[in-house]
């Protein structure tokens, strides 16, 4: 039998869609007609309305007819549907679901069919109206209808309970008023927590609806700052079950056909609170004769080509993300831990594949020649910039002296090049956040600007300046992807003419018009 007190409500008014569905479920396969009505104390002309709402709600597949003119929820899904792809499985097919499904309980397997011609592949967060066909399988075939152009609209805020429910309080300032969260819509919050709600049509007691659709965090918590941020941004922080499982499916590569650095003193330098290390630096004397008070140096960076494949599910997860976000507290890394705090880190004493380049310059600075290459490399050490920098001054260096002395010495003479071509010399103030062990913000306090911050720029400049599609080295086992590809029936040569226009610009020559125009050409 029905949970709620059948005697009538003097309020003679209509529950609405949700209030409907909420007292069918409470009462699974015991719902007649007439004990909603009293429910809900509908009487009178109102008890049409209500028949009619009910037929709405089984037009829409989410409630049925049983035995006895009884209704209960329903398990198929309505022939059409808004859909939203939540995943990709491991061949990179959508995963898909109603959007108004349970996220805690298991999705029906639904094959999504090719759309019309004009409609480009979804992706995750993608919203679909689709026309539904059940399979024998308890699954369904869903076409494709058009694209739903936004998700409903969501926002942050902070929840409080209150006797009917609760309130929520938008952390957006023009946005201060209280909107109502139905005792079913609470989604388990807790008093006082940070949450995102999805705003919903009608009101209730004179406020907006909302539906809690995440629980944030502790409002009263100093991470609350960065977690409102993360979300208002919309910065994805959980990644699919897909990128994490082939992001962990990754091996250290073998040396193969690579160069072999690990017996070179690459050493990573950062700041003390950088959480991966994705460059290295190196430098010695040069021992070419004609070549006197010249340097040898090695730039090299994490080799994530090697992991990240071209259309994988990982470099279409990357893409998506486009860049790592940092806040005071925490990274929002652009590929799951696997990779950017593990093989694409370039931590001390581990094998890791990188790209190197090799730089020869003179004792003015001046570059002689260059070369790239893939390698593999292990770090002699995880240095700060403030022990690089005291190693100059002091001589306690935490690796022997010479490595540092000789980045030193070759910044010198990469600087005096720098104040030859007449660089721009941009030293603008920066500030970092200082927080305390428990997150607080303790102080916004000016970063010093130190030679060794210099010498990692332009390490960093002389290796990018001279980067050019030409200088790819070849895969070391035929499948590692290129740099730079030409596509099938194109003349590798075709585009030589425009690289020499460029190289022309960068080096500061006047090019005539009509060239410029035929290389655009």
């Amino acid at each position: 039998m029905a949970t709620r007190d059948k005697k009538p409500a003097r309020s003679n008014r209509l529950p609405d869609r949700d209030e409907l569905l909420a007292y069918i479920r409470e009462n699974q396969g015991e719902s007649v007609r007439r004990d909603i009505a009293r429910a809900f104390g509908v009487r009178g002309a109102k008890r049409a309305e209500l028949r009619a709402m009910l037929r709405e709600l089984e037009d829409a597949g989410l409630i049925e007819r049983s035995e006895g003119r009884k209704w209960r929820p329903s398990d198929r899904l309505p022939p059409v549907a808004v859909l939203e792809v939540y995943d990709l499985d491991s061949d990179g097919d959508p995963l898909l679901r109603p959007t108004s499904w349970d996220a805690d309980q298991p999705p029906p397997a639904i094959e999504l069919r090719a759309g019309p011609r004009n409609m480009a592949a979804p992706g995750i967060g993608d919203r679909i109206l689709c026309r539904l066909q059940p399979r024998s399988d308890n699954g369904y075939t869903a076409t494709p209808m058009r694209r739903v152009g936004a998700q409903a609209q969501t926002i942050i805020g902070v929840y409080r309970q209150a006797g009917d429910g609760g309130r929520l309080t938008s952390t957006e300032r023009r946005a201060r008023h209280e909107m109502f969260v139905a005792s079913d819509d609470t989604g388990d919050a807790q008093d006082g927590e940070l949450v995102v709600a999805e705003l919903l049509s009608g009101r209730r007691n004179g406020l907006a609806r909302a539906k809690i659709t995440e629980r944030i965090g502790d409002a009263s918590e100093p991470a609350a700052i960065s977690l409102i941020a993360i979300h208002r941004a919309g910065i994805p922080i959980e990644f699919p079950q897909s990128v994490i499982d082939a992001a962990d499916a990754a091996t250290p590569p073998s040396l193969g056909k690579r160069a072999d650095l690990r017996d070179v003193a690459l050493v990573t330098i950062d700041g003390a609170d950088a959480r991966d290390f994705d460059d290295a630096v190196f430098a010695e004397p040069d021992n070419d004769a004609e070549n006197q008070g010249g340097w040898h140096l090695i730039v090299a960076i994490a080799d994530v080509a090697c992991f990240v494949r071209p259309d994988s599910v990982l470099d279409r997860e990357a893409y998506r993300r486009g860049n790592s976000v940092y806040f005071p507290d925490r990274v929002v890394p652009m590929l799951p831990a696997a990779l950017s705090n593990g093989l694409c880190s370039l931590v001390p004493d581990e094998d890791r594949a990188c790209f190197a380049v090799d730089l020869w310059i003179n004792a003015d600075g001046s570059l002689l020649r260059h070369r790239f290459r893939r390698a593999l490399m292990k770090s002699a050490a995880r240095l700060t910039y403030e022990q690089v920098e005291a190693t100059r001054k002091d001589g306690d260096a935490p690796v022997p002296a010479a490595i540092i002395d000789n980045l030193y010495r070759a910044f010198d003479s990469l600087s005096r090049e720098r104040e030859r071509r007449g660089t721009l010399e941009l030293d603008l103030p920066e500030r970092k956040v200082v927080l305390d062990e428990a997150g607080v913000v303790r102080a916004i306090a000016p970063v010093e600007r130190l030679d060794s911050h210099r010498l990692i720029e332009e390490f960093m400049i002389t290796a990018n300046v001279r980067r050019r599609p030409r200088d790819d080295p070849p895969a070391p086992t035929g499948d590692v992807p290129r740099s730079r590809r030409t596509g099938p029936g194109k003349n590798p040569g075709a585009a030589r003419g425009p690289s020499r226009i460029r190289r022309k610009i960068t080096e500061g020559e006047n090019i005539p018009r009509h060239r410029l125009q035929c290389a655009a050409r």
